[in-house]
């Protein structure tokens, strides 16, 4: 019980969510960004603001990643409460 406690806890850590969210919608903007026209650049005053805005995700989204990676979430420690039965005389 404690194995899939603990799988849980690493799984569902909420650095994997963010870090990860933020790679995938880093990745997309910054590829709309590759690929912006010259009319969009001009639309936000010269500056390829899907580009940087990617490039910014997806080094969130590393830097959570990273942080996961560097420090794991401790297992959770089990309860060090008496077995259940008759009291000892």
């Amino acid at each position: 019980m404690q194995g899939k406690s603990a799988t849980a806890a690493r799984l569902f850590d909420i650095r994997r969510i963010i870090g990860g969210l933020f790679v995938v919608y880093g990745v997309i903007v910054t590829i709309a960004g590759i690929t912006a026209s010259d009319a969009d650049i001009d639309k936000a005053e010269g500056v390829n603001i899907n580009l940087w805005t990617g490039l910014s995700m997806l080094a969130l989204g590393l830097f959570f990643l990273v942080w996961l990676w560097l420090r794991p979430v401790a297992p959770p420690v089990p309860d060090e409460s008496p077995a259940e039965g008759p009291p000892a005389v």
